[in-house]
């Protein structure tokens, strides 16, 4: 893949941050995200690619725009599959809590895989712990697997779970074995990336979140040399369908990171929308606005944060 296009996507990305960062706040998800997916859709049809969006803002009769099977970009250029979640955390932007930020990643046609609008258990953690932990091993095994790899007392591991009712019993075990925990209203993907990110003070993710939202983390996760394992959890048997529609046979299955996002050509960019563990939300300044954004690649591990300026009266308008 182009490393040129790592900056068109960032411009994606800051796009949809700033058109929603607006919204603030301000208790008014809809018009958040409906701004967020608009601003990325301009943004894409001037990037030179062939891009065909397989996790995005649901199927063609659930949205109008970013919807999978949607076509985006010029047109020319490598075929790619695009995943994207304009506004990750749109209850965030609401609230005006932390972690909400826009999102995009990409990988050649056929990487990605193509995950139905469910849930799924997920556990990820940093390159230092890569092989330490497994999906279907017991919490307390992952977790003093993790304290051994990183070097300290297992009740210096610290893991991030979302705050959901699910989670009671996961959060009893976690605590039984010593660890603290960073509960998190929202905010999935940052979550899921946080413990490959040096200084986020996070070990380790469990528990059970959205399954486009872990495709999204393991292109993030691999660039960054972290790993992800997944399992879907359907809540009803009309997902299972769909799930078997979408290609997904083992309706079991436990993914690996490789089989989330395959290949080593694939990129991630996120802008924050809302400060965060990862990125800076965005600053409105007398004439426009700061960002902060970071972009990655799976081949090279290479990860940039990039802080721009944006002037209003020269914004593009795509």
């Amino acid at each position: 893949m182009d490393r040129n296009l790592a900056l068109d996507f960032v411009r994606a990305t800051e796009a949809a941050a700033i058109s929603s960062a607006f919204w603030v706040g301000k208790g008014n998800e809809k018009s958040a995200d409906h701004a967020a997916v608009e601003a990325m859709r301009k943004a894409f049809s001037i990037i030179d690619m062939d891009g065909t969006v397989v996790i995005g803002e649901g199927e063609r009769d659930e949205a109008p725009m970013l919807y999978i099977g949607e076509k985006v970009g010029s047109g020319r250029g490598m075929k790619l599959d695009i995943a994207v979640d304009p506004l990750e955390g749109t209850s965030i932007t609401a609230r005006g809590d932390p972690n909400a930020m826009s999102v995009f990643a990409a990988a050649p046609s056929g990487c990605l895989l193509n995950a139905p609008d469910t849930y799924m258990d997920k556990i990820s953690v940093g390159a230092e712990c890569v092989g330490a932990v497994d999906l279907d091993a017991p919490i307390e095994d992952n977790l003093h697997a993790v304290a051994e790899r990183l070097g300290k007392p297992i009740d210096e591991v610290t893991v991030i779970i979302l705050e959901r009712d699910r989670h009671r019993e996961l959060i009893e075990n976690v605590r039984k074995c010593g660890c603290r925990i960073r509960l998190i209203r929202d905010g999935d993907i940052a979550g899921a990336l946080a413990p490959a990110i040096e200084d986020s003070g996070i070990d380790i993710l469990m528990g059970i979140g959205g399954a486009p939202e872990g495709v999204i983390a393991a292109v993030a996760l691999k660039c960054l040399g972290g790993e992800i394992q997944g399992r879907l959890k359907y809540r009803n048997e009309e997902e299972k369908a769909r799930a078997k529609k979408m290609g997904i046979n083992d309706l079991n299955k436990k993914f690996t990171m490789n089989e989330l996002a395959s290949g080593e050509e694939a990129m991630f960019a996120a802008t924050g929308v809302t400060d965060g563990t990862i990125l800076k939300g965005v600053q409105f300044l007398s004439h426009g606005a700061k960002t902060h954004s970071i972009v990655m690649r799976a081949k090279t591990k290479t990860v940039r944060f990039v802080e721009a300026r944006h002037r209003f009266e020269h914004f593009p308008d795509y």
